[in-house]
């Protein structure tokens, strides 16, 4: 079941916010509604891995709980590591096996290990947690609100990555009898706004990505047009199908009136590489900066060390997207980015803004070549063909005009979740296009299968 499926939106969502609200100020009725909700959905995609995420979810608390009782960091330090084996098992062993057997000429034969759904993200939340705890400062939370916390299901599959004091407060806020029908209002219109941008732009766009890289993965010529129409469309396609998730996700959890924070603030306008990664999947910045670039001595440790903690953090911030290679290079192409950002910035460059716009926009281009890419063969031939090496070439472009509105929107228009949360003020008449809207997507996804997000995979 999918945000962008005709089920959820006129079946789940509907039923989950009349039994939310049907519990009034009964905190704890509306929490077991949240997570009997949020399993539903989770089993709705397969339901053999519900008892993992129960399972999960209920060691980190009770490790979590036994450090309350006692004390001692070794039950956080063994619900990391739990959290970590369980992450390495499902989502890297066989590339793990797959390259220790390439080291003594053997071939790997895949073990039939399923990626389960969101594992990326609701780990990420779990060593948080356990992590906050051991630094001190934060209370051992209750069951019902920690699997509240770890499972809700706006952001269970693709974040945002939420931290516990972000969200377990607003569990403890007294709800009114009545309806909150503003958070309402403008959850579903930044909803809408997400549901646009997937199912009206990102997946009409995806048609040329799609047939360009596939093309190259046969090793044939794309040229000049077609290696940039590729790698531009794929720019815009990430980002509005990400993006897109993320305005749906926070939109519904206000619809519970939950904020979440946001995740993506116009990226595509950044002036810097480190300006970029302040506004890109600005949640998972932050946990790679504090849990992985601070602990690793951040700018603590001499110019030297920085660079190299930079380094490192990207490169695992390259894997945590997948067990492959090229997510690895693209993960330390952007590592290599940084640190000549800084060194640049403290050396006291400066280029005017339109080339600083226009030089990082390039780079984060070609790195999208690395992260679609299925291997580096593929990468290679069609950064080849930007470069020119293939000659000029030709393509038509699938949906041109869609394209082009999808650029308008990307470069020109706002930040959508500051847009729509900020500065939108509920009134009546915004009802009418909005719900027109919301009417044409869903008629647009029709009654079929929708297509899944970019970042489920991850």
């Amino acid at each position: 079941m999918l945000f962008n499926s005709q089920l959820f939106l006129f079946a789940f969502l509907p039923v989950v916010l009349a039994a939310y609200y049907a519990c009034g100020t009964a905190r704890q009725a509306r929490l077991l509604v949240l997570v009997i909700a949020s399993l539903t959905f989770y089993a709705s995609w397969n339901w053999h891995y519900v008892p993992l995420l129960v399972g999960l979810t209920l060691l980190n608390w009770l490790l979590s709980n036994a450090y309350g009782r006692s004390g001692r960091k070794a039950w956080l330090t063994a619900g990391v590591v739990a959290n970590l084996a369980t992450l390495c098992v499902f989502k890297y062993a066989n590339f793990l096996a797959t390259n220790i057997d390439a080291l003594f000429g053997r071939v790997h034969t895949p073990w039939p290990i399923l990626l389960p759904l969101g594992i990326s993200f609701f780990v990420f939340q779990k060593i948080a947690y356990l992590v906050d705890l051991r630094r001190g400062g934060w209370r051992i939370h209750g069951l019902l609100e920690f699997f509240a916390f770890v499972t809700f299901f706006p952001q269970l599959i693709a974040g945002p990555i939420v931290r516990h004091t972000e969200i377990v407060p607003q569990f403890d806020r007294v709800r009114p009898t009545e309806t909150p029908m503003q958070d309402i209002a403008r959850g579903l219109a930044l909803f809408t706004v997400g549901l646009a941008k997937k199912a009206g732009l990102a997946d009409s766009i995806a048609v040329n990505p799609d047939a360009l890289f596939a093309l190259a993965a046969t090793g044939q010529p794309l040229g000049l047009a077609g290696g940039w129409a590729a790698s531009f469309c794929y720019t815009l396609q990430i980002y509005l199908d990400f993006s897109g998730y993320s305005d749906m996700a926070i939109g519904l959890a206000l619809m519970f009136g939950l904020k979440l924070p946001f995740n993506f603030n116009a990226p595509y306008n950044a002036a810097s590489l480190r300006d970029f990664w302040h506004r890109w999947h600005m949640t998972l910045s932050r946990f790679l900066r504090d849990y992985v670039y601070i602990p690793l001595g951040g700018n603590r440790c001499g110019e030297g060390r920085q660079m190299l903690n930079l380094a490192a953090t990207m490169l695992l911030g390259g894997l945590w997207h997948g067990a492959a290679w090229t997510f690895v290079a693209w993960g330390g192409l952007h590592g290599v980015g940084l640190a000549v950002n800084h060194l640049w910035q403290r050396a006291g460059g400066r280029l005017p803004g339109f080339a600083g716009w226009l030089l990082t926009l390039l780079f984060v281009i070609a790195g999208w070549v690395l992260f679609r890419a299925p291997d580096f063969h593929t990468a290679w031939h069609m950064l080849g063909a930007m470069a020119g090496l293939q000659g000029i070439g030709h393509v038509h472009v699938r949906n041109a005009g869609i394209v082009a509105l999808a650029a308008a929107c990307v470069f020109i228009g706002p930040a959508s979740q500051a847009a729509m949360l900020d500065r939108l003020q509920p009134r009546w008449w915004l009802a009418v296009p909005i719900g027109a809207a919301l009417a044409f997507l869903v008629i647009l996804v029709g009654g079929g299968i929708p297509s899944e997000f970019i970042y489920f995979q991850f």
